[in-house]
């Protein structure tokens, strides 16, 4: 008979990823549309952090797909740059993970910034389309937000630190 943690079950992973896809696509204010954290890079990345032994890869193109079809992006836009960051972050997990908590955010600066590009890359092949300064704002959010969301999934993972 196998025993598990209660900090290792999948359970708590889904919600929380399909939690930040509705509230990725929740309709807000149109001066709030800028601001708006990425909520799925940040959850996808803490989970690839605290559980690189069961979220991966696989996991950010998955829920890149689902959120793909919520947003009505390019199919694989959100999936291309979810599975990268998701990758990075895997590679990074041991550092990433001893990095304080201002360190930390820097580095969700940097991930979720390498999102924002990817995704606007994408979109610009595609299509010409105008951005400014606010494409950019939601990556600062993102990185100011960053410890709630670790506080917020420790504690529905069970645990208050990684």
């Amino acid at each position: 008979m196998e025993i598990r943690a209660s900090g290792d079950q999948l359970g708590p992973v889904i919600v929380s990823l399909l939690l930040a896809a509705v509230l990725a696509v929740v309709p807000v204010p149109e001066w709030a549309t800028g601001v708006r954290p990425a909520w799925v890079p940040l959850v996808l990345i803490y989970w690839v952090i605290a559980m690189p032994h069961r979220i991966g890869v696989m996991t950010g193109w998955s829920v890149g797909l689902l959120l793909d079809a919520l947003t009505g992006a390019v199919l694989g836009q959100n999936a291309l740059g979810l599975a990268l960051i998701a990758y990075i972050a895997y590679v990074l997990h041991l550092r990433i993970r001893v990095f304080p908590v201002w360190q930390q955010c820097l580095a969700i600066l940097v991930l979720v910034g390498f999102y924002q590009l990817v995704s606007i890359m994408v979109m610009r092949a595609v299509q010409i389309t105008p951005w400014t300064f606010w494409y950019w704002a939601s990556v600062l959010v993102s990185a100011l937000a960053w410890p709630l969301v670790t506080l917020g999934l420790g504690y529905l993972r069970g645990r208050r630190v990684f």
